[in-house]
């Protein structure tokens, strides 16, 4: 029987959980600066302004939440006029001290081509480092670039490796590829079964998005039959 191509959502920059500013908790770092401490008040505070000022001084004093943070403000045009370009400036210079949410809003970045040339080796070079640091988001698209060969050679077992480290934390993206990958066949053994509790996985923990897509898998791929 001949089966449709499936298309999986790789989520966009404005709508992925890396789209806000951290609060101090999230930074877990005791050593965070005056400057942005005083930019996480005012943001808390509504006055997004003086927020991106002391994000600015913190970015420029090498802090990397700082850095990520001014930018999502350049991202989504908080507390200044938006501005694309200087978001990936800032993505990158966070990202290269290991911040794992900038690396994977700088992969996104390459990836669709936002504020920067597209660039999938650029894109999979730094959804890699997410990965590795046991990111979910990070893992699945890392698994998409092996799954579509992009920035990289195609790679079904290591699709299947990061699919499946993704899936194991609950990530319901990352439970449909992995459903998939389990029907094709592809970096590992066919196995329909299992194929069909990640499909339903995803559709009883996914978003609207990731329903409408398992119900075409379920369908297409005949998964009620297991």
């Amino acid at each position: 029987m001949k089966t449709k191509k499936i298309t999986f959502l790789l989520l966009l920059l404005s709508t992925t959980v890396y789209s806000q500013v951290q609060t101090i908790e999230e930074t877990n770092d005791s050593t965070s600066s005056w400057a942005f401490l005083q930019a996480v008040w005012a943001f808390d505070d509504g006055d997004f302004e003086t927020a991106f000022g002391w994000y600015t001084i913190s970015a420029l004093q090498d802090e990397k939440e700082g850095q990520y943070n001014l930018g999502v403000c350049y991202n989504r045009g908080v507390g200044t006029p938006k501005d694309l370009t200087k978001a990936v400036y800032w993505f990158e210079k966070s990202a290269e001290q290991g911040h794992y949410p900038a690396q994977h809003n700088l992969s996104l970045c390459y990836y669709y081509g936002i504020g920067t040339p597209k660039d999938y080796t650029k894109s999979f070079y730094w959804v890699k480092k997410c990965a590795e640091q046991g990111v979910k988001e990070g893992q699945y698209l890392l698994a998409m670039h092996y799954y579509k060969g992009y920035g990289t050679l195609l790679d079904g077992t290591k699709a299947f490796f990061w699919a499946k480290k993704s899936a194991e934390q609950g990530y319901p993206s990352a439970q449909l590829l992995l459903g998939e990958l389990y029907y094709r066949g592809m970096g590992t053994l066919k196995d329909y079964k299992k194929a069909a509790y990640f499909v339903r996985q995803a559709y009883e923990n996914g978003s609207e998005f990731d329903i409408k897509q398992a119900k075409e898998l379920w369908e297409e791929r005949e998964l009620w039959k297991y």
